[in-house]
């Protein structure tokens, strides 16, 4: 009998998160709860199952207020899941969790592999606080091993909330559709002033420029936005001057930052 045989190599099974329930094998499914919620190609059991969906998505907000209410000053990272473990990119997002953390900052990521683990990885090996708020997704990405303190979401707009209700500021790595999506959601909010004035960094000079000039020259030019509002954004490759950026506008807006307090 070959070792092979005697120690058989275990099959990799199927899994999937759907807020914090755990699925594996035959349970995991194709479809999302957002899907569900969102899916109008449905029967009329939504008017009897919709209303006890307000429970469930309570339950999210009820579970993520309570987890990040002590949370204190923090940013959060944004970038590609796909990003490259031996990237620029990433290695970036590791120096900016670091520099995060040492400049008193929890780091809140979504929690998953690629740019949002590189800002993960950072704060956690410089001691700070590490946050991840995981999404259900149709395929398993699950919460990076650099989340020290973690939260699954079923729905994105409930996620979304707690990324910008607990954070000063956001910084945006390369990404893609996803990202663009956080990106211009906060410019939105922050456009329409639903949240407090707080800076959007894009960090990748050269990722970002190509966009930052399409706002400039289309979307401004013919006037679908103010030349103002290219002010909500900070473009910048330097760690440095990102930390500047957060510090100043936290300063305008009279928030303390601990690390900063005098002894």
């Amino acid at each position: 009998m070959t070792k092979d045989e005697r120690f058989p190599v275990a099959k990799k099974i199927a899994e999937k998160r759907r807020g914090p329930v755990l699925l594996r094998g035959e349970q995991v499914d194709s479809s999302t709860t957002d899907q569900r919620l969102l899916d109008s190609a449905q029967n009329s059991d939504w008017l009897h199952t919709d209303p006890w969906r307000v429970m469930r998505i309570q339950s999210e907000f009820v579970e993520g207020f309570g987890t990040l209410a002590e949370l204190g000053p923090a940013i959060s990272v944004f970038g590609s899941a796909r990003t490259p473990v031996d990237s620029p990119e990433y290695e970036a997002g590791v120096r900016i969790g670091r520099a995060l953390s040492e400049a008193g900052y929890a780091v809140i990521t979504g929690g998953g592999p690629g740019a949002m683990e590189s800002a993960n990885k950072g704060a956690h090996e410089a001691g700070g606080t590490s946050v991840g708020l995981g999404i259900e997704l149709p395929f398993e990405q699950g919460l990076n091993q650099y989340v020290d303190l973690g939260l699954n979401f079923r729905y994105f707009f409930v996620r979304k909330t707690m990324f910008v209700k607990y954070s000063q500021g956001f910084i945006v790595l390369p990404g893609g559709f996803g990202t663009l999506d956080e990106l211009f959601e906060a410019l939105t909010l922050v456009q329409t002033h639903k949240v407090t004035r707080f800076p959007v960094i894009l960090f990748g000079v050269d990722y970002w420029s190509g966009l930052v000039d399409w706002v400039k020259r289309t979307v401004i030019a013919e006037g679908k936005a103010s030349p103002s509002d290219l002010e909500l954004i900070q473009l910048t490759d330097s760690v440095d001057e990102a930390l500047k950026i957060l510090d100043d506008a936290a300063r305008r807006n009279g928030v303390q930052n601990p690390a900063h307090s005098p002894e």
